[in-house]
């Protein structure tokens, strides 16, 4: 009796260790994502992180989330240490889009899948997929937002207006600028629409890093050159961090007064100081992209490719990266103002109202 124990014991011990090495094996081969985004200086990108680690651990990935700090070296390192400890997939909100290629060639060569991120990777054929919105049409959107603020379609005008564009090392910017410009540049012809700097294209209204400051300053030369016995009527600007530095600089000069009021400016990413501005009349617009949806999405992308499935694109045309042209899915921006800010944001649960008051 004492030996039947003694084997039952033996038994159940050597079981309990192979389930033990099984755990211990069954974590280790879960696979890491490497998550590389640009900056905490934008909420956007932190939305974008979290919302990231979320959805890849409800599906049972380790991740590694980096932020670079708007710093390309940096940025560089970090996606080389994803690389060297292991990372099966890579997911990459680039800083700039054309100084990755040497990691990526040593991630394709170890079979590691890479994603960009709402940012096209440039200059390389070692980028799989890429996860985003529908860049042109946030520009049509923006656009469209200072047409109707301005009462173009009704037939008025002339109107002053100065344009702003992103940064010119993120290949979304382009597209920003050439979807506004497609729906402002037929009221500049005809005079509806003036610029009265003359600065257009955007190798003259590119603001590096999307950074506030930086166009604040801009905006406070535009408004002593350009300004001094005129009125400005709208301001095209592709990111809500633009808008508040352009509206410091209006502020600055008198703008938001009872006798002179703001411009119709646009903005994006719908960030918690943009849509305080909107609700003081400081700005017209912003456009929001649903950040957990663009993590869903690049799940699923992360999921197929480990798996060895086809994986869902809805675009293989548009993105041409100078060596080949990225699948890539596609989807919906939407234009908010102070009129849909609270249906759009917090009845979808994106935000709190509590933010806001």
């Amino acid at each position: 009796m004492l030996k039947l124990k003694t084997t039952f014991l033996a038994l159940a011990l050597a079981g309990a260790a192979t389930m033990a090495t099984g755990l211990t094996a069954s974590a280790q081969d879960k696979a890491t994502v490497g998550i590389a985004m640009p900056t905490k200086s934008s909420a956007r990108w932190i939305d974008d992180g979290n919302n990231m680690v979320k959805v890849l651990k409800e599906r049972g990935y380790n991740t590694d989330l980096q932020y670079a700090e708007d710093d390309i070296p940096n940025q560089l390192s970090q996606v080389e240490n994803m690389v060297t400890k292991g990372a099966k997939a890579l997911v990459i909100a680039a800083i700039d889009g054309t100084t990755l290629s040497d990691v990526l060639k040593q991630a394709k060569a170890k079979g590691i899948t890479v994603i960009a991120y709402d940012r096209l990777i440039r200059g390389t054929p070692d980028v799989d997929y890429y996860a985003t919105f529908d860049n042109f049409q946030v520009g049509v959107l923006q656009a469209q937002s200072i047409e109707q603020g301005l009462g173009l379609k009704d037939g008025k005008g002339p109107f002053n207006i100065e344009l702003f564009g992103g940064s010119p090392d993120d290949n979304n910017a382009y597209f920003f600028y050439n979807g506004a410009m497609s729906v402002l540049k037929p009221y500049i012809d005809s005079g509806k629409l003036v610029v009265a700097s003359g600065q257009m294209g955007m190798d003259k209204v590119a603001t590096l890093r999307w950074d506030g400051a930086t166009a604040q300053a801009r905006m406070d030369n535009l408004l002593s050159a350009y300004y001094g016995n005129k009125k400005l009527n709208a301001v095209l600007s592709p990111y809500d961090g633009i808008s508040i530095g352009i509206i410091s600089s209006l502020k600055g000069v008198g703008y938001g007064s009872a006798d002179q009021k703001m411009p119709i400016i646009s903005g994006q990413d719908a960030e918690v100081p943009s849509i305080k501005a909107m609700l003081r009349g400081d700005q017209y617009s912003t456009i929001f992209k649903d950040t957990r949806d663009l993590a869903k999405v690049t799940a699923d992308m992360v999921d197929a490719a480990l798996a060895g499935k086809q994986v869902t694109v809805n675009d293989t045309k548009t993105y041409e990266n100078g060596v080949k042209t990225v699948p890539s899915y596609l989807l919906k921006p939407v234009v908010v103002y102070k009129d849909n800010w609270e249906k759009v944001l917090v009845e979808s649960g994106y935000y709190k109202k509590s933010q806001f008051q």
